[in-house]
C-alpha cells in the first residue's frame, strides 16, 4: 500500500508535466507547420549551390 503512496503522485506529476510542454508547444508555434519542413529540406540543396 505505501507503494501507491508513492507512485501514484509521481505519475500524476509526470502526466502534468507532459500535458504542460504540450500545451506550451502548441502555444509557441512548434506544430504550425508540419508540412513545410520536409519539403523545405529539398529547397535548400539548390540554393546552396548557386551561392
Amino acid at each position: 500500500m505505501e507503494f501507491l503512496y508513492i507512485t501514484i503522485p509521481i505519475t500524476l506529476l509526470i502526466a502534468v508535466l507532459g500535458l504542460v510542454a504540450f500545451l506550451w508547444s502548441t502555444k509557441s508555434g512548434q506544430m504550425d507547420d508540419m508540412e513545410g519542413p520536409k519539403y523545405r529540406m529539398l529547397f535548400d540543396d539548390e540554393n546552396e549551390k548557386k551561392k
